[in-house]
């Protein structure tokens, strides 16, 4: 037993390097973003445009894997993602033209896209009942050491002033003249552990059951009937049936207003709105580094409590905080001389609060939620939710804070917040221990 349960933590592991490389790909753009404006003297429109045009590509691969995952198998697709994360990251690197390192985060998004779909499906699917939101928000606290090694990595290229290194090579393009380029050419590191990785991953099981084929065992489970439902496959007209009604609700709001509440604006924008508040550019990617760490250190509440207190009482408390604390940071930039401690320590509040509720268990409840025939097809739907609203978040931040205020920009991140709260309270059931079976039986009875 405990090796079936050291086994599934090394693969859940293995696929949560997806999850790695989604954070960074997001994180890595804050650092790269005041480099390349300066270079390129990039408008408002192209500076959304570099941050946006990887979300058009994570649209793209969620649309292109929720089709193709109960075809090929999500094994399959991960591979595909982790060698998309490869290449773009190297022709980051390398390419010379603003437009052909546009296409590159392209690609980049739809890796990003398709590994954010196929890895909590994966997860989910491979995990027992009683430990499944524990081993789906590892994803999550994969995501969140993304974002922080790529702030890490920003900030130490950074501080390389190039002493005792020729001044010509490579070596000096890209780590001395234009170290957005070795910014991105991180990423290579983890894309070829992602990719080595995988050859040790197997299928998922239900995915096998729901193609008849051998190793269909459901996470330990043998029971006949819950095999051969896995092996039932649906359409996409059966998520809007009366019984999924509020499932299909939920997946839909979760991850719409997960971006909505600005999460994402302060990892791509972050450097820019710390200078707003007065903090110098160097401090403003320390703080970057704080930020990242309280993102990843408060996913541990979720990991150590999502299985033991359950998912509603997470959402709600967490909700609840990231809202005050947006809030809270509106009014200190409408204040103004507010020293650059309080609202450090206002958005530090938020990022913990979103950490081990909003944005851990949008999957884990995604990811469970659907009933095996249908989980591929409307996580991929929830998925591609969630991208949109990213994108249109990634477009319009620079757009509001110029236009609005960084005050005002925050104070409607805080109102999505609420809109999350309400959403959890009215709408979503605790399902902590029941297994995909049980939750999928659930909704049939609870038909209005």
């Amino acid at each position: 037993m405990e090796k079936t349960s050291s086994f599934l933590a090394l693969i859940c592991t293995i696929a949560s390097i997806g999850g790695f490389l989604f954070g960074f790909d997001m994180a890595v753009i804050s650092g790269v973003l005041p480099l390349m404006q300066s270079q390129f003297e990039l408008s408002a429109g192209q500076e959304g445009w570099l941050v946006s045009s990887a979300l058009v590509g994570c649209i793209i691969g969620v649309a292109l894997s929720g089709m193709m995952t109960d075809k090929f198998g999500r094994r399959k697709l991960l591979f595909a993602a982790a060698i998309l994360f490869w290449f773009s990251a190297l022709g980051c690197a390398l390419l010379d033209t603003f437009s052909s390192i546009i296409a590159a985060r392209i690609v980049a998004g739809i890796g990003v896209g398709i590994a954010s779909n196929i890895v909590p499906l994966y997860i989910s699917e491979m995990a027992p009942a009683a430990k499944r939101g524990r081993y789906v928000t590892f994803y999550q606290l994969a995501i969140t050491i993304g974002i922080l090694v790529a702030y890490v990595s920003n900030y130490v290229l950074l501080l390389n002033d190039g002493h005792g290194i020729s001044p010509t090579g490579l070596w000096n393009y890209l780590f001395i003249e234009q170290k957005w380029r070795a910014m991105f050419l991180v990423g290579l590191v983890p894309s070829t552990l992602f990719v080595i990785g995988l050859f040790f991953v197997p299928e998922s099981s239900r995915w096998l059951a729901q193609n008849k084929a051998p190793g269909a065992e459901l996470g330990g489970r043998t029971d006949q009937s819950d095999i051969d439902n896995a092996a039932n496959k649906g359409s996409y007209s059966m998520l809007f049936s009366k019984a999924l009604r509020r499932p299909m609700l939920l997946g839909i709001l979760l991850p719409l207003f997960s971006q909505f509440c600005g999460i994402n604006a302060i990892i791509y924008y972050g450097p820019t709105i710390l200078k707003d508040a007065g903090i110098s550019m160097d401090n403003s990617y320390q703080s970057q580094i704080l930020f990242g760490a309280a993102n990843m250190l408060f996913t541990f509440i979720a990991i150590w409590k999502v299985d033991q207190l359950g998912r509603r009482p997470l959402y709600l408390v967490g909700s609840f905080c990231a809202a005050l604390s947006l809030i809270l940071t509106g009014i200190f930039f409408y204040l103004g001389n507010v020293p650059g401690l309080w609202i450090l320590v206002a958005v530090t509040l938020f990022l913990a609060s979103f950490a081990f509720s909003i944005g851990p268990l949008k999957f884990v409840v995604a990811s469970e939620i659907f009933p095996t025939a249908v989980r591929g097809k409307a996580l991929g739907i929830s998925i591609m939710v969630m991208w949109v609203a990213d994108a249109i978040i990634g477009q319009l931040t620079a757009v509001m804070i110029r236009e609005l205020g960084v005050a005002y920009t925050f104070w409607l991140f805080g109102i999505f917040c609420v809109i999350v709260f309400i959403s959890v309270y009215r709408l979503l059931p605790e399902t902590k221990g029941k297994t995909l079976e049980e939750i999928e039986k659930f909704w049939k009875k609870s038909k209005n």
